[in-house]
């Protein structure tokens, strides 16, 4: 992508100092992933109120229609980047992104907690890295970088503290087969799922800002239908203050920890193996934990502070490998 290329010229001039820009492009790469999912972990600072007024899904299709005023203005200046691309696999992806990622994932995740044991829809979460691995792998013939396997048993057991501590969740088999598993396991794969087809999308010449458009504006449709399907009536928010400040932290939702966000992670996907920014996406349970504690006054145990540090230990590993890493040769145009 554009933003993580030194220009022609300074490549030809000085081949070491191109080499360098783009192992510095790679290792900030994690990084803006990092920050990308560090947004998400704000989310429930605007989120709060809006629940008082609005179902969950309603929330998503109101950002969602706000987002509409970046996406639209985007698609049209870039439209040119799906000249001659429409083919089965980017539709596929691009579908994969908005209504798996943006909207199924979401709805899955919910249901689960109805129907299955809270610690085991946790725990099964915590597959999502995998489903994004393997998927590299096969869809975007990734290789795994060395020490991989190390940062993956890192990171995992890294959430695994950040959910349960040190504590074990006593989790019985009859806890793991159930309904509300199943749903969890298939959020998590849509979830992991959308990263790899993201940077499928980044590799096929399509720009940061378009993807990020694309994903919010084909999601629009599914969650209108969610909407209606649900039956969820509208509630009056009333007037004066009140209103001002629903559409403020409307306003707030919609472009921090959506629109911001989703630029800066697909802004660092595209110079990011799919397999590293699923680990560097974990800063957002780390953030999420650390805003509890902040805002919400929920007391950090020993066994999540570890977790903390693991995490971001892992990120600064990740960093540093993806630095190191050989450049990976340009595709023919």
């Amino acid at each position: 992508m554009g933003v993580f290329e030194l220009s022609t010229t300074a490549a030809a001039s000085s081949p070491l100092q191109a080499d360098r820009g783009g192992l510095l492009s790679r290792g900030r790469g994690i990084w803006y992933v990092a920050l990308g999912a560090t947004l998400w972990g704000v989310d429930p600072l605007f989120r709060i109120l809006l629940l008082q007024h609005f179902t969950s899904a309603q929330i998503v299709f109101l950002e969602h229609l706000l987002l509409a005023l970046y996406s639209v203005p985007v698609l049209i200046h870039y439209r040119h980047q799906l000249s001659g691309k429409l083919t089965l696999g980017i539709v596929g992806a691009m579908l994969f992104i908005s209504w798996g990622g943006s909207a199924i994932a979401t709805v899955l995740f919910t249901a689960a907690f109805s129907y299955g044991n809270f610690n085991a829809v946790l725990l099964l979460q915590k597959l999502q890295p995998l489903f994004a691995i393997v998927l590299a792998r096969i869809v975007l013939r990734e290789a795994l970088p060395r020490r991989f396997g190390w940062f993956l048993l890192l990171a995992l057991a890294g959430t695994y503290l950040l959910t349960f501590g040190f504590a074990s969740p006593a989790l019985g088999l009859h806890d793991l087969a159930t309904l509300g598993c199943l749903l969890s396991i298939g959020a998590a794969a849509l979830w992991g799922g959308s990263t790899v087809m993201g940077k499928y999308l980044l590799t096929k010449g399509m720009g940061f800002h378009f993807v990020t458009a694309l994903r919010f504006l084909l999601a629009i449709p599914l969650l209108g239908l969610l909407v209606l399907a649900a039956g969820d009536g509208w509630q009056a928010i009333g007037g004066g203050g009140a209103a001002a400040l629903v559409l403020v932290n409307l306003l707030f939702q919609a472009f921090i920890p959506g629109l911001l966000s989703m630029l800066l992670y697909y802004k660092g996907l595209s110079g990011t193996k799919a397999s590293l920014a699923t680990l560097a996406e974990l800063a957002f349970p780390a953030v999420g934990v650390l805003i509890n504690w902040i805002v919400f006054d929920e007391a950090l145990t020993a066994g999540q502070v570890a977790g903390f540090v693991l995490i971001w230990t892992v990120l600064v590993l990740l960093s540093r490998s993806a630095a190191r890493s050989p450049q990976p040769a340009a595709p023919a145009s």
